[in-house]
């Protein structure tokens, strides 16, 4: 049975990821650049993210630097005014703090976060929440799942991960965790056949943490 549970956060606890997106492309277009949204998924997958298109593109890095202040800006907007939530999760996690120890290990900014949980009931069940400033190497490098088995001293054997991206999936895997991956749209065209575990909703999560010997 696994002991502890390292979760990503956007995509599997909160349903951001379209809005970070969102919020990317319109500080783009505020610039006249269109961002093609195949292609970010696919940068995406590399760790790379809204300015690879518009680096590519010829845009200056100072110009870049500018907008990225306006993303944050609009992306916090977009935390605060949409609909975030994913069903079930609060009940979920309630339910596997039964039986594990959980932590969010996320590669969201801080202030991010905070918007995020100003009046959510998800880090009431978690040890500790991992975010950027937390570490050095983001997704896919190990170093954040990794940071996490430090934090519980854990083996990678009594831990499970669960994530919603194959950047994500990939971290883990170079980390040496078994991984589930949850299924969200707008990730879902990526490559997750490496992955321990595919799951329509975390509600899942308990049948695979009292199956696992």
């Amino acid at each position: 049975m696994k002991k502890y549970i390292l979760f990503d956060h956007d995509g599997v606890l909160v349903d951001t990821e379209f809005w970070y997106y969102q919020a990317g492309e319109r500080a783009l277009a505020d610039i006249g650049f269109t961002q093609d949204k195949g292609q970010y998924i696919r940068d995406m997958t590399r760790g790379q993210a809204t300015w690879a298109q518009a680096r590519a593109a010829g845009v200056d890095e100072q110009t870049i630097s500018r907008q990225r202040e306006v993303r944050n800006a609009y992306y916090q907007e977009y935390l605060r005014t949409e609909a975030i939530e994913i069903e079930g999760v609060v009940e979920t996690l309630a339910e596997l703090s039964k039986y594990v120890r959980m932590a969010i290990v996320t590669t969201a900014k801080r202030a991010d976060f905070a918007v995020i949980h100003e009046k959510r009931r998800i880090t009431q069940f978690m040890d500790f929440v991992l975010d950027r400033e937390d570490y050095t190497l983001a997704k896919p490098h190990p170093e954040p799942y990794l940071t996490g088995l430090q934090r519980f001293s854990a083996t990678k054997e009594e831990t499970l991960v669960v994530e919603d991206s194959s950047r994500g999936l990939n971290s883990a895997m170079a980390a040496g965790i078994d991984c589930a991956i949850v299924h969200n749209d707008f990730t879902k065209a990526q490559d997750f056949s490496q992955a321990t575990y595919r799951i329509d909703t975390l509600s899942e999560l308990k049948g695979i943490i009292l199956t696992e010997v």
